[in-house]
């Protein structure tokens, strides 16, 4: 029977050397001759084995039964690894679903001769537990910040895995519809980029349950892929990025494993190479079974990238690989922009447009979910049961505010979920509107508030909701609010247009009719003018607002029943 998940409070050790997770696997491998290129540099292709043998390794910990690689997530190599190097590795369960689990993995190169360490990538894989006692997975227990953090982030990662296909359908569909191939004529034929090989597996390649090794299968196919980059170039091209490993199906020993490659699209200073892996045994059918899309750099002697050729698309499924290259750049620099930074490095207003609406739905709600597992927060002014909480840290401030109310959590995020009605009890909400109600988990609003400034103008936000419903047990009903700029909505003269970073609500059920209602917010400063007084202990706005907030729940929770599914 699957564990309880914790609803409040989170065990940190006194000091942090006595506590280590009970999935965390660790690999430490001296980079020799034979792990290298030409370059003297670690093999990416070697690299991925130790990276795929260590999440492996880590998930089958906590499943206690064999598992499977299911995917790898984008990884984005950031240093290479000489030879004489140490590479260290590790890995450990960040959460379970009912069969599959995200294993978190990061990697470190050390000098043993300079005492110096550096982060080269991290990645998630997912992997599927083959088959367990108790029929589904035994729950995460998070013990730490970090662990609630990367707990609570990892259903987001998850809902964006599987959004994956619909995203890129929806790119093409809304890109050009023209052909945008052009013809140059220095381009490079794409059909000169081919690369094929064919692989038998032995057992060496096999892992212990027979099958042919994740990670080798990603080796043989980052050979292929590297071979093809350089018959673009001429040159040693360096792997910079993987789009997501997913595997199809399983191979095992005695099949014949076919790798393909061919570079789909060149961009100014890299190219995509397009890869995929079949398998077959005597005259059967080769089956699928998987695929990546990998981006190489070629570097000058200064380490700078440089120019590449221009290629030109091969006839009929030439022009498809060449288009969807071009949206799945569109997608990486979306994710690199917008997930891959720091909370703190994210623009306050991100351009909304319906090709990055999932990764800013995304950061939206993971950024709400990392302030929530903080622990430090202060306790500043407690009243009626309404407390206020602050935390102060890297020069950013911000607040939470908390409270329990006597209906149900399904009735309470119904209701605070839409927020055309928060007018109706927050006096900060002197007009809301809804501009485009982008799904049914994501909408866009635009919002007035009275004026806090001498000009006596009144200041407007465009806010992007997103709203999330528990994945598990435990888990709370979310709201996130953050900033956005819509070429529709520019600002105008008649409002000073704010900014909200990181804000909303978590609902938390306590009971079957009990929940806990925490609002978040950090503090921007179009939003500091509203709360500053109430932090220093001037005014109890905030209680004022959290009273009339349950008030006017009370006064609808026994609405009718369908307006729990009007709202998200």
């Amino acid at each position: 029977m699957a564990s309880e998940e914790p609803e409040v409070g989170l065990f940190i050790p006194e000091r942090a050397e006595m506590y280590r997770n009970s999935t965390e696997v660790k690999m430490s491998q001296i980079v020799l001759p034979c792990h290298a290129n030409h370059r003297g540099e670690l093999s990416v292709g070697q690299l991925l084995k130790w990276m795929d043998s260590t999440a492996c390794l880590s998930a089958e910990r906590h499943a206690g039964c064999s598992c499977i690689t299911a995917s790898v997530d984008d990884i984005h190599f950031e240093h290479t690894i000489g030879v004489g190097q140490v590479v260290n590795i590790k890995a450990k369960v960040n959460r379970a679903f009912n069969s599959s689990m995200e294993v978190g993995i990061m990697v470190s190169c050390e000098d043993l001769f300079a005492n110096r360490q550096w982060k080269v990538c991290n990645a998630f894989a997912t992997f599927v537990a083959r088959h367990t006692d108790e029929g589904k997975l035994k729950q995460v227990m998070p013990q730490t910040q970090e662990e609630q953090t990367e707990y609570s982030v990892a259903a987001e990662r998850r809902r964006m895995r599987l959004l994956h296909t619909e995203i890129m359908k929806d790119l093409l569909g809304n890109g050009p519809k023209g052909d945008d191939c052009q013809d140059f004529d220095d381009a490079v034929p794409s059909e000169r980029t081919r690369v094929e090989s064919v692989e038998l597996v032995l057992p060496p390649h096999a892992n212990h349950q027979v099958n042919t090794f994740g990670g080798q299968i990603m080796a043989w196919m980052e050979n292929v892929a590297t071979i093809a980059a350089s018959r673009l170039c001429n040159a040693h091209p360096t792997l910079r990025t993987i789009d997501m490993f997913h595997f199809r199906a399983p191979s095992q020993v005695g099949d014949r494993v076919v790798l393909k490659a061919i570079v789909n699209n060149a961009f100014k200073n890299s190219m995509e190479v397009g890869v995929c892996a079949e398998a077959y045994r005597g005259r059967e059918t080769p089956r699928h079974i998987n695929s990546a899309f990998m981006t190489f750099e070629v570097l000058d002697a200064e380490g700078n990238p440089r120019n590449l050729p221009r290629i030109k698309p091969e006839p009929l499924d030439g022009p498809r690989r060449y288009r969807e290259a071009i949206a799945r750049k569109k997608i990486r620099l979306d994710r690199k922009y917008i997930i891959s930074c720091k909370q703190t490095e994210v623009p306050l207003s991100v351009p909304w447009e319906p090709s990055n609406q999932v990764y800013l739905s995304y950061n939206n709600v993971s950024a709400l979910k990392m302030l929530a597992a903080r622990t430090n927060w202060v306790l500043t002014s407690e009243k009626n049961k309404v407390n206020l909480y602050t935390l102060e840290e890297n020069q950013v401030l911000c607040f939470k505010v908390e409270t329990h109310v006597d209906i149900a959590a399904k009735r309470v995020f119904a209701l605070l979920s839409d927020l055309t009605r928060r007018k109706e009890w927050d006096r900060h909400y002197k007009h809301c509107e809804m501009i485009n109600q982008v799904d049914e988990e994501d909408a866009i609003y635009h919002v007035i508030t009275p004026s806090v400034s001498k000009t006596n103008k009144g200041q407007d936000f465009i806010l992007l909701a997103s709203c999330r419903t528990p994945c598990n047990s435990g888990d709370p009903y979310l709201i996130a609010l953050r900033s956005v700029t819509l070429p529709t909505h520019p600002p105008t003269e008649d409002y000073i247009r704010g900014e909200i970073f990181c804000a909303g609500f978590s609902i938390l059920e306590v009971s079957s009719m009990v929940c806990k209602v925490s609002y978040y917010n950090q503090a921007s400063p179009g939003v500091l003018p509203y709360i500053s007084n109430d932090i220093a202990g001037l005014s109890s706005g905030f209680y004022n607002s959290f009273c009339s907030c349950s008030k006017f729940l009370e006064e609808n929770k026994e609405s009718r029943a369908t307006a729990d599914s009007t709202a998200f």
